[in-house]
């Protein structure tokens, strides 16, 4: 389903103006919304969220970010261990533009925080504990969001941006990790993620 969404937008780019990405890439500031899907491989399953993101470019090539993303809905599985999570993500894209389209990298450090779990959650007594029951009762972690993306200058004002990565998750220890393994040091879990959004730039 992604992949359909990323043809339609390229097609709709493709068939604008040539002068509207020329003058947008001039605009220095950007305003945005998004949509987020995490696909989560050490707990196996999919988180959604929404947030926004201001950016400055201070040349064509180099922009600069911040991007706070909500996600409300109970984590992972029944009984959830969390009931919302609050992700931060602040970095430097870097790419050309290429008419109307930019294609660029992206390398983001930042933390997710995992709420409480939204009722009693039952864990063994045992140590270390399982990965799960470290984080419900709530806990800040580091995390590197490396990928790229395209932003696609709709109007002169205007864009849609497409960005997928990678998000390194740094989990603390010592725990029993989700395959049951012991893991006596922090470790990093890797994330899948697919964000789609849009906004004004001036």
């Amino acid at each position: 389903m992604p992949y359909v969404v990323i043809l339609s937008v390229f097609v709709a780019v493709l068939s604008l103006p040539r002068e509207a990405g020329a003058q947008a890439a001039e605009k220095s500031f950007q305003v945005g919304v998004h949509f987020s899907v995490i696909d989560s491989s050490r707990f196996d399953d999919s988180d959604l969220g929404v947030g926004g993101r201001v950016s400055w470019h201070p040349t064509s090539l180099i922009g600069t970010e911040a991007e706070l993303t909500f996600y409300p809905s109970d984590f992972a599985g029944e009984p959830a261990f969390s009931g919302s999570r609050v992700e931060g993500l602040f970095g430097v894209t870097v790419g050309p533009w290429l008419g109307r389209l930019r294609p660029f990298a992206k390398l983001r450090p930042g933390f997710v925080n995992f709420g409480d779990g939204p009722a009693f959650f039952p864990c063994i007594l045992i140590f270390p504990p399982p990965l799960a029951c470290r984080l419900s009762a709530g806990d800040t972690l580091f995390v590197l969001d490396l990928g790229g993306g395209v932003e696609f200058q709709t109007t002169d004002r205007t864009f849609i941006r497409v960005d997928v990565g990678d998000r390194a998750v740094r989990y603390p220890a010592p725990v029993l990790d989700t395959d049951g393994a012991v893991r006596d040091d922090s470790f990093f879990g890797h994330d899948f993620r697919f964000q789609i959004g849009g906004g004004f730039q001036f």
